[in-house]
């Protein structure tokens, strides 16, 4: 029988691209091991630590916690010189409070190339470790490699001195030549020093087999291929998680080096108090207690609120206010709020634009009495409970909304608040995603990337998707597997691979902030950017009790505020946004034309559709409308019941009398999670309390919970008098709805902010449209599209102009206004030089083209932003933009000069010679695009219009809210080909399509390249057709299969028609249903015929437009499925 054995020194994929071990399949392997205890010793990090210590408990494993840091050779401040390796263990509370604080300074003090600390630093923290030699890159092995006995002695010594019986010298057997001698030495060292030996494995993946993912990890971080001989590599494949017998046929000579890590396993014995809230401290003034303090201000706050709202009856107000105190400060969160309510208040006193609110925080009355809030609970029926729960302990969780442009600003002052050694960002950590891995991985194996980007184009797109799921969903995924090796074994790698971590990133949002220094609880990161963060992600911070606070950035507050200044700079119009009318006509008429581009949540064109159906009238209908357009109730025939309902007011039934006043504003639909909540209370005597918690049980669907919920539910209903079988149809379809219940709260408060843009742009479109342009002036698919929409409101947007443009998008003129382009929006221009040319502007408009290039500054207006200006058509007033870029040169040239002797005037400047060749429109406007991203001033499919009304079924904008799947025929121009040479020598190509509204991306495949290739080398606008795919981010793009010329295509080529045959009689609701549910989920290019069979005749109806369909080949199996065999039929025509 083998002797015990613990694994002391082993990397995670958290020693990322570097460890292949996910913890869930070690804790398997090591219980087949039989091993009773495992230590985590990522590079230089402590990322995955209360990951693995929670899982480890929860298996029964005992887990030891360390690092295997790196060590200056010098100070940790000197950029000089390799550090070596050192594995540092955890005892105790001080051992992990010192590990933590070292391991962070690798990072805030000492980082050069990697987190390295220095022998000043493990002096100052030893207590509590325990030291182990580490790999061939530890000091005391490189020294004995090198021959230098007694470098290696004294260090060991050194280290005896300073951890005393805590120092262990490390034994590994990897298959190394190296490492055996290392091995000898230590032995000789332990002896003559006597000093322990312990043995490891370095284990860097959990089997032998593994080696090789463990090689492609190492290509993937440091950008080599396998093919490439010298790349970084193990020597060998033993860096594996060797069993016990394994270890014990190595070590079995040394016996006490097995034993010894049973020892060292005994030795660490660390107890993290994992649960318990270490809420930050707020210094209420002199005298006030936390919860007094926080009394004031609410009651303060509650007075302010019901004088400025005029609120006639305030005793509900004052009894709710009061029940929420009670509950706040008995659990005690008072310190909590008070925080908030600080960096909330502060931020808004310097004018830096605060959310109404976000979450369920919007249903606490104090968080609006505290201005945290900005949306009345009362007056929207929401409910404090659902935020937080006296019958359920957990932290309150209150997001903030700040302008995007300034929220570092009030992070900054939460810093300077609560200390700098306090505060920090959250991490987070990108995984390793279905087609981003496919890109890796197909990379380090050599396979050209145009082909891995046809292969990673193939996985269907969102961000939830898996590979094991595309390749279930994707034919042609697993014929290219089976066609080709090289694609098999791309895909079994990335197969394995996906999931693990990639890169550690900072989180959006999440700032954490402690009572005593950061480092004493966890270890701290320095991101990318500078900034420092947590080493511990969301959750994990929350475990060890500390408290995260979201604060977010949302550019629509920022673009609110932008339209702001605009009205009140240019009109001196100040509008109050507490104030405007929650019933505003001009408001509603625009949300049920569904004329929302810009507004916040109300933009894809699936939401536009269901505004233009439910046609909102009250606020309310907003609220329940942001609830309602998720995939669940959309997925689920809950959005159809509320138009009917709504639509036919007096056919609502209601189960009970007692529901009518909870389901009355969602027309009988249980639409919130709040309204489950007041069921169970008003129906059943559930408190509150205990309702939120029925509210969760019945989303999480677990059964032996509902079974007991249920009867609790009854009995509750039956003591009042409700029917006991009535009572259980209520709770059935509680629970039914539940699942796709929305927080009312959120809603509430984002409905708020999206009432406020449609506010502002049904009446202020010239000054909305502006901010608009400016909050996505770097994107310029969305400039073009806000362009678009100005032309189709009769807005006029004018060409940037070099004496009247600022950085941003501006409203000039009066009758009618227009927008000015901003300069900031033009490629090639960037900030230091607009600056640059208004500061110049202070002086005075510029004259003409030479007395621009003399005034501004060549230093940040260089001759690349010159150029762009003279595209964009920024100097027309000057000359023609050909004209001016042939005298470019010159005119740089002489200004340069007469900079330098002062001359003013150069009158005798070529100002009138006329250009080489003046360009033709098409040129114009193809360098207007080249630096605005689109066209301005014109457009080549301008003279098309007609055609494309009449031959495309789709434009590009509104494919963004199609389904995936179906087929579209779209009209445009090539604006970028790419050639692409496959594995087997045939062409193909990614090309991008221009309409008038935006630009797709579409994949030819090498049989219509090859006949298409002419077409798409032409200048000629084209008729295309193809099936439509998502990527990851939902972006639309095209699987092209027809490539016709716009010109000369019939307008019905390439339809089919499709008849579906229905017998009249037997038809039940119930497939009715699911014809409609096919039709909504296969729209596309084909008119549709509904044959009615019934014995007698048989009526032929042609469906609108809207019933349009794609035939695909799964459709036909639905139909079959769903009406018989003949029912679906396909005609070419």
């Amino acid at each position: 029988m083998a002797r015990e054995f613990v694994h002391l020194h082993l990397h995670s994929q958290y020693s990322i691209l570097d460890g292949a071990i996910r913890f869930e399949e070690l804790f398997e392997l090591l219980e087949r091991y039989g091993m009773k205890a495992c230590a985590l010793t990522d590079h230089g990090n402590m990322f995955g630590a209360i990951e693995f210590y929670t899982m480890a408990r929860q298996r029964g494993i005992k887990p030891i916690l360390g690092c295997e840091v790196y060590v200056a050779p010098n100070s940790r401040r000197e950029r000089s010189g390799e550090p070596h390796h050192l594995v540092l263990l955890a005892m105790d509370r001080e051992g992990y409070r010192n590990l933590c604080h070292l391991v962070s300074l690798g990072y805030l003090e000492g980082f050069y190339q990697k987190p390295r600390i220095d022998l000043e630093l493990l002096e100052e923290l030893n207590r509590g470790l325990l030291v182990l030699t580490s790999c061939l890159k530890g000091e005391i092995p490189s020294l004995i490699l090198k021959g230098d006995w007694e470098g290696a002695k004294r260090k060991a010594s050194y280290f005896k001195e300073v951890f005393g019986d805590r120092f262990y010298l490390e034994l590994q057997d990897n298959g190394i030549e190296e490492q055996k001698r290392v091995n000898e030495g230590l032995l000789k060292l332990a002896r003559e020093l006597d000093i322990k030996v312990l043995a490891t494995n370095d284990c860097h993946y959990l089997r032998r087999e593994d080696a090789f993912l463990h090689d492609v990890l190492l290509c993937i971080q440091t950008g080599k291929t396998l093919n490439d001989p010298r790349r970084l590599r193990f020597q060998t494949d033993q860096f594996h998680l060797r069993s016990p017998e394994e270890m014990e046929a190595l070590f079995g000579h040394v016996p006490q080096a097995l034993s010894n890590t049973l020892e060292v396993a005994e030795r660490c014995q660390l107890e993290l108090d994992l649960g318990h809230y270490q809420l930050p401290h707020f210094d209420p003034p002199e005298g006030k207690t936390l919860e007094g303090y926080l009394e004031e201000l609410a009651e303060e706050g509650l007075r302010r609120r019901i004088q400025e709202r005029g609120i006639r009856d305030p005793g509900p107000y004052w009894e709710r206010l009061k029940r929420e105190l009670q509950v706040i400060n008995s659990m005690g969160f008072a310190g909590y709020f008070l925080i908030v309510q600080d960096f909330v208040n502060w931020a808004k006193e310097r004018g830096i634009a605060v959310g109404p609110g976000r979450g369920s925080a919007a249903g606490s009355l104090v968080a609006y009495c505290l201005g945290i809030t900005d949306i009345d609970p009362l007056e929207h029926g929401l409910l404090f409970e659902r935020f937080l729960n006296p019958e359920r302990v957990s932290l309150p969780d209150i997001d903030v909304d700040f302008c995007y442009e300034r929220r570092d600003e009030v992070i900054q002052y939460v810093k300077e608040r609560y200390g700098h050694d306090k505060v920090a960002h959250i991490i987070t950590f990108g995984k390793m995603q279905a087609r981003a891995v496919v890109r890796d991985v197909g990379r380090v194996l050599g396979i050209p990337y145009r082909e891995v980007d046809i292969i990673a184009k193939l996985i269907p797109g969102g961000p939830n998707v898996t590979l094991q799921e595309a390749l279930a969903l994707e034919p042609r995924l697993r014929e290219l597997a089976q066609r080709d090796d090289s694609y098999r074994k791309l895909l079994e790698i990335a197969l394995r691979l996906e999931g693990m971590v990639r890169h550690a990133s900072t989180h959006a949002a999440g700032v954490v902030i402690a009572n005593r220094p950061l480092m004493d609880y966890m270890p701290l990161y320095r991101g990318k950017e500078g900034e420092i963060t947590t080493q511990y992600a969301m959750k994990e911070v929350e475990q060890i009790g500390l408290v995260k606070f979201d604060l977010l950035g949302l550019k629509t507050l920022t673009m609110i505020e932008e339209i702001l200044r605009l009205l009140k700079e240019r009109r001196g119009i100040e509008i109050d946004l507490r104030k405007i009318p929650l019933d505003d006509p001009e408001t509603y008429r625009l949300l049920s034309e569904g004329d929302t581009t810009g507004v916040f949540q109300l933009e894809s064109q699936g939401m536009r559709d269901l505004l233009r159906k439910i046609k909102p009238q009250r606020f309310s209908d907003l609220v329940a409308l942001l609830a309602l357009y998720r995939p669940g109730p959309l997925g689920s025939g809950m959005v159809e019941d509320y138009i009917k309902r709504r639509r036919d007011k007096q056919k609502i039934q209601y189960l009970h009398d007692s529901l009518r006043d909870i389901l009355e504003e969602t027309y009988g639909v249980l639409v919130y999670q709040e309204q489950v909540m007041m069921v169970a209370s008003a129906l059943a005597d559930f408190s509150l309390g205990e309702a939120d918690l029925l509210r969760k049980a019945m989303s999480k669907k677990v059964p032996e919970e509902m079974a007991r919920l249920r009867d609790r539910f009854i009995e509750g209903a039956s003591r009042k008098g409700i029917d006991r079988q009535k009572a259980s149809e209520i709770f059935d379809s509680m629970a039914k709805f539940a699942e796709y219940g929305f927080n009312k709260s959120h809603s509430a408060a984002y409905a708020l902010i999206a009432y406020r843009t449609a506010y502002l742009k049904a009446h202020y479109p010239h000054e909305f449209m502006a901010a608009l342009l400016t909050s996505d002036m770097n994107d310029s698919d969305k400039v073009m599209r806000y362009v678009s929409e100005c032309k189709d409101r009769g807005i006029e947007v004018l060409k940037p102009d070099i004496n009247s443009s600022l950085w941003e998008f501006t409203v000039e003129g009066d009758s009618p206004p227009k927008i000015r382009f901003g300069l900031g929006a033009i490629k090639n221009v960037g900030e230091a030089a607009v600056r640059a040319i208004l500061e110049a502007r202070e002086a005075g408009p510029f004259k003409n083209f030479t007395n621009f290039c003399l005034r501004v500054d060549p230093r940040k207006v260089n001759r690349r932003a010159i150029e762009s200006l003279i595209k964009a058509g920024a100097f027309d007033e000057f000359g023609s933009r050909s004209r001016l870029l042939d005298l470019l040169p010159k005119v740089i040239q002489k200004a340069s000069k007469g900079r330098n002797s002062q001359a003013t005037l150069f009158r005798s400047l070529p100002e009138e010679e006329p250009p080489l060749r003046e360009w033709t429109e098409s040129e114009v406007l193809r360098a207007e695009k080249e630096v605005l991203g689109f066209y301005l001033s014109g457009h080549p499919l301008k003279d098309y219009e007609h055609l494309i009304r009449e031959k495309a079924r789709h434009t590009i904008r509104a494919l963004e809210d199609l389904d995936p799947g179906q087929g579209v025929r779209i009209a445009g121009l090539v604006v970028n080909l790419r050639e692409i040479r496959t594995k087997k020598g045939d062409r193909m190509a990614t090309a991008e399509f221009e309409d008038l509204t935006g630009r797709i991306e579409g994949v030819v495949f090498p049989d219509l390249f090859r006949e298409s290739r002419p077409l798409l080398l032409s200048e000629e606008p084209l008729l295309i057709s193809g099936i439509l795919e998502k990527d990851d981010d939902g972006r639309p793009r095209l699987r092209v299969q027809s490539l016709k010329s716009l010109l000369e295509a019939e307008g019905s080529e390439g339809l089919k028609r499709v008849r579906i045959k229905i017998k009249a009689e037997g038809l039940d609701r119930g497939q009715l249903e699911a014809l409609k549910e096919l039709f909504r989920r296969n729209q596309g290019p084909c008119e549709t015929f509904l044959h009615l069979i019934s014995p007698k005749k048989e009526v032929v109806i042609r469906l609108p437009e809207d019933f349009r369909l794609n035939p695909t080949e799964d459709l036909n199996r639905q139909m079959e499925s769903l009406l018989g065999p003949t029912a679906f039929v396909v005609e070419v025509e």
